[in-house]
């Protein structure tokens, strides 16, 4: 057995200037939830870690749903009366709504405008729409810039192909000690929007290439999939192998200058739930702890009530709750590479928590053993108090990190503690 060790600073020391160097490469990239952009972004993940790219044919069913068409775009704009270009999708990929059916058009201003979409309370920022499952087009601008639109007739062009095709996602599977797998998954689809997407991308894709190079007792399983579709297809395709998943966490919005929040599973109180509060607890930095709601990103698929997964998520400000979500004011100022270090920091002390977490058997029950004959006691009674707390709750019913939270002290601590009982010969690991 060996001890799970705390995220020390040299462990995350230049992780978040490494994510925001990736998210700056990939924020140009027009992704959607199918199509070119999505691949593009893989093939620039691939150059860090080994993603492996999977295709599913459009068509295809994935329970109540079915994947749909690819979608890609080659340019859009608006051009008013005067010929001049009012909206230019070569400007902001946001402009366009995504999934925009092909057009080319000449409509008077009062027929446009039922196609446009802005912000009126923030009229300098372009707003995010999408249209994936029925039929339309549309176009984001700044209101400012609405405003300014002057009668006349004006040319609208799109030009996009939506036809079979393929949903693309990218996985990445790092065997460990056993085949119980820890989950991470990341939605990768949106186009330029920092926080809302491509923070947990990067961080999914540093995290991997770290633990990529260091033994570890489980698993891992990193997702790269297109939102709410993605998760949901992977699941059909993967249903025989769930079992398998001991825990798991989504990465979203984990760059913002916001108090870390946990969003725990459906279940409430699996592992990863109390790994998680257990690490923003004892952080001492303001943290949030949430209950499970049936919105939000894919926890919702991974926790449906026919998985009923341990999966929970890690974020900053959640989704919806910060005026920049699915804006263009969510760009590479908006986060930062100290929020996203500590989001790092945070999601490698929960991991090392389950790493090193186990149920122990106490195999001198009956009093107290001598310590100091074993060389086991300390001067420091913090350390005498973690070797009694480990040898007083082993009884093979409560794990480790349940007795740190009972005994008010770090997982690193009692980690250790019950290291050095087991090479004393007075602990034991209950296997499951």
């Amino acid at each position: 057995m060996k001890a799970s060790d705390p995220v020390r600073p040299h462990a995350v020391q230049g992780r978040g200037r490494d994510i925001h160097r990736l998210m700056a490469e990939l924020f140009p990239i027009c992704r959607s939830i199918t199509g070119d952009g999505f691949r593009r972004t893989l093939a620039i993940l691939r150059r860090h870690i080994p993603v492996e790219v999977r295709e599913v044919p459009s068509g295809t069913r994935v329970f109540d749903w079915t994947v749909p068409k690819e979608w890609n775009i080659r340019d859009a704009y608006i051009k008013g009366p005067t010929g001049e270009t009012v909206v230019d999708f070569k400007g902001s990929n946001l402009h366009v709504v995504s999934y925009s059916v092909r057009v080319k058009a000449t409509l008077p201003l009062a027929e446009l405008k039922s196609h446009l979409h802005t912000l009126p309370d923030h009229p300098d920022w372009i707003p995010y729409r999408t249209s994936y499952y029925e039929e339309g087009w549309g176009f984001c601008l700044s209101h400012n810039r609405y405003l300014a639109l002057e009668e006349g007739d004006y040319e609208v062009v799109i030009d996009s192909t939506l036809e079979d095709g393929f949903l693309t996602y990218g996985e990445l599977f790092l065997p460990g000690a056993t085949e119980e797998e820890i989950l991470i998954s990341a939605h990768a689809c949106h186009p330029s929007l920092a926080n809302d997407n491509l923070s947990g991308v990067g961080l999914a894709t540093v995290l991997a290439k770290d633990l990529a190079s260091v033994p570890h007792r489980y698993s891992y399983r990193f997702l790269f999939i297109p939102g709410t579709i993605g998760a949901i297809t992977w699941l059909s395709l993967n249903e025989g192998r769930v079992g398998r998943i001991k825990a798991g966490l989504v990465l979203a919005g984990v760059g913002d200058k916001g108090d870390m929040a946990y969003k725990r599973s459906r279940r409430g109180s699996s592992e990863i739930d109390r790994a998680a509060a257990h690490v923003l607890r004892r952080s001492g930095c303001p943290h949030r702890l949430l209950d499970y709601r049936p919105d939000g990103y894919d926890e919702r698929q991974y926790c449906s009530p026919g998985f009923d997964l341990p999966v929970g998520r890690l974020s900053r400000t959640p989704s919806g709750e910060y005026p920049e979500y699915h804006t263009s004011a969510d760009d590479l100022l908006f986060v930062s590479a100290e929020a996203l270090e500590e989001s790092y920091g945070t999601t490698r002390a929960i991991l090392d928590v389950l790493e090193g977490n186990r149920l122990t058997v106490n195999l001198n029950p009956k009093c107290e053993p001598q310590l100091g004959r074993r060389g086991l006691y300390a001067p420091e009674a913090s350390d005498n108090l973690a070797l009694l707390w480990v040898l007083s709750r082993s009884d093979g019913r409560s794990d480790l990190l349940e007795i740190a939270d009972a005994a008010g002290l770090p997982f690193s601590a009692i980690g250790e503690a019950a290291s050095r009982l087991v090479q004393a010969g007075l602990l034991t690991e209950k296997k499951e």
